[in-house]
């Protein structure tokens, strides 16, 4: 998923993944939205962060929504 604002960051310590979302605060800073260790693959980090990038795309497209109205 190609986002300016979110970007999912994979990273491997120990055979461990992690698999954080960072969010783009302004052009020199980012900050860490959701992050979780422990993945047993890079495949399941990454699945875990698509799923949650996109649930929390809707959440913010809903309280957009909202605040619209």
């Amino acid at each position: 998923m190609s986002q300016k604002k979110y970007q999912i960051t994979l990273a491997e310590d120990g055979g461990k993944w992690n698999a954080a979302i960072v969010r783009k605060v302004s052009s020199r800073k980012s900050t860490i939205t959701k992050s979780q260790d422990g993945f047993a693959t890079e495949a399941e980090a990454q699945t875990w962060a698509d799923t949650e990038l996109k649930a929390l795309l809707k959440v913010l497209a809903e309280r957009n929504q909202r605040r619209d109205q």
